[in-house]
């Protein structure tokens, strides 16, 4: 169905149901196997079975845009019950209120153990969390001093965990005035957290930072787009509102957001068609698809660093390449079932594409819409299918 542009849009943001693929018990044993046996492989494959069959793509694509800015690690985590945890978080907050989401982020104990929150007492103050809170989470780099480190960093000692949440020691904490970022006070992490949130650095971050993941990688918005965006996400911090307002905008439908990289859960749902809901996106599909995706170099729960991933041409590599070529063909040439002919083949017959020219044709359109150089329409892509 040719919803359009915004009807679209509108349906994006509210969400739908879950896809015909969606199996509970399926979702269940993945999430209650990594819980349990503490595996990341399983984690990461019950993350993408709901990438592929929740029913909120828009929902999802932001929690992965989150857990790339809060680029927690279960590398160092070691619990994948926290791990899960803090999607939870994110997933529940991803179009919601970022103020709220940077509060909570805070207290989460994924992320408590990945910044050595934890081990940050009155008499040593650990600055992890306090440096990555001003330079990748809300400010970015130049809009704070070493000294407003130091002092934040006091006002985060005696966050623990206790029983797998975030418990508040009064004894380990540092309870003297602390200067930061101008403001002189008692302040607690939570007051840090405002604080940081009171800077005008903080809105236009976040607003360049969504800028990059929706609409261009590769172009710096200039001030005059970035200003007025900014200015109207910090009454409130309503980040569901921003991103309504990018995909909205002509910017959106430009060249500038030709083709985003995610490819791995769009190319899997353009499989879909008559015959084909038993197997795609299936357990053991998203566990193949699992491994294939920490070959292509996004491994999630296991970002490369405290800065996420880098994106762009990072994504490229001669190896990268050929894993990707790989991909496609195994996703072509996987049987739809025992005894089936290829998936390929499958979905071409249900859309009653038989000629080489007309399964030529099918497959350039519903993948690249078509957008190739006419020679090698002609020529290069006339496969023969059977």
């Amino acid at each position: 169905m040719k919803l359009g542009p915004d009807k679209l849009i509108d349906q994006l943001l509210k969400g739908g149901s879950p896809s015909p693929n969606y199996d509970a018990d399926t979702e269940k044993f993945l999430s209650t196997a990594a819980r349990k046996f503490n595996t990341g492989p399983q984690a990461s494959a019950w993350w993408l079975y709901r990438m592929l069959n929740s029913g909120q793509a828009l929902r999802e694509k932001m929690t992965l845009f989150w857990h790339n800015h809060f680029a927690t690690s279960n590398a160092k985590v070691q619990n994948v019950g926290y791990m899960v945890g803090q999607y939870e978080l994110i997933y529940q907050h991803a179009l919601g209120n970022f103020s709220e989401l940077l509060h909570a982020m805070s207290k989460d104990p994924a992320m408590m153990v990945w910044l050595d929150t934890v081990q940050s007492k009155k008499a040593q103050p650990n600055e992890n969390y306090a440096r990555e809170l001003m330079e990748l989470f809300s400010l970015g780099i130049g809009n704070y001093s070493e000294k407003d480190i130091r002092e934040a960093a006091r006002a985060f000692t005696g966050w623990e965990i206790q029983n797998g949440k975030f418990k508040a020691n009064k004894n380990e904490f540092d309870g003297t005035d602390k200067s930061v970022l101008g403001q002189i006070g008692k302040w607690t992490g939570d007051d840090i957290v405002r604080i940081c949130l009171e800077q005008k650095a903080a809105p236009r971050f976040i607003v360049r930072k969504l800028f990059k993941f929706l609409i261009s990688e590769a172009e710096a918005p200039p001030p005059a787009l970035i200003d007025p965006l900014a200015e109207a996400f910090a009454k409130g911090y309503d980040f569901g509102k921003l991103v309504e307002t990018m995909l909205r905008s002509n910017l959106f439908f430009s060249n500038h957001a030709y083709r985003g990289p995610h490819q791995v859960p769009g190319r899997l749902r353009a499989w879909h068609g008559p015959g084909l809901e038993a197997k795609m996106g299936t357990q053991s599909t998203s566990l193949d698809l699992t491994a294939a995706l920490e070959t292509l170099g996004q491994n999630v729960f296991h970002p490369p660093s405290v800065k996420g991933w880098d994106g762009g041409q990072t994504w490229l590599n001669g190896q990268t390449l050929l894993f990707r070529q790989n991909l496609a063909l195994d996703m072509a040439r996987r049987p739809a079932g025992y005894g089936q002919p290829a998936t390929a083949l499958v979905l071409a017959d249900a859309h009653g594409k038989k000629s080489n020219d007309e399964l030529a044709d099918f497959f350039l359109k519903l993948f690249l819409q078509g957008d190739v150089p006419e020679e090698t329409a002609q020529e290069d892509l006339r496969l023969r299918f059977r």
